[in-house]
């Protein structure tokens, strides 16, 4: 199967996807919005299932979608933050929509937040 890519998406829904698709990303923008500013091992500990791989290639793509910002810090050791662009901030609102809709019918069990 062939990965969306959002410069030739004609459709927004499919634009929307290929941005923001995935396990993850929704996720990792859910956790940048609650605590603000994370850095790389405090955003891998809130999500502890994904893979420092996985992790890392998804803020690569966040980041070049403008949908995070990434400072780094020039130090020893190595410091690294992420936060949410004024881009990103405009996706809150989906995500709160989807917490409530995940609350209103989730079953059993606890979802993640």
């Amino acid at each position: 199967m062939n990965k969306w890519e959002p410069n030739t998406c004609t459709c927004s829904v499919t634009y929307t996807l290929s941005v923001v698709g995935g396990k993850w990303k929704w996720l990792m923008l859910f956790k940048l919005f609650k605590h603000g500013v994370l850095r790389y091992g405090e955003l891998k500990n809130t999500m502890p299932t994904i893979t420092h791989k996985m992790l890392s290639q998804q803020l690569k793509e966040l980041e070049a979608a403008e949908l995070i910002f990434r400072k780094q810090y020039n130090q020893i050791p190595p410091k690294v933050e992420y936060s949410l662009t004024k881009k990103g901030g405009t996706l809150i609102p989906i995500l709160q929509l989807m917490s409530k809709w995940g609350e209103d019918n989730k079953t059993s069990g606890n979802l993640e937040e």
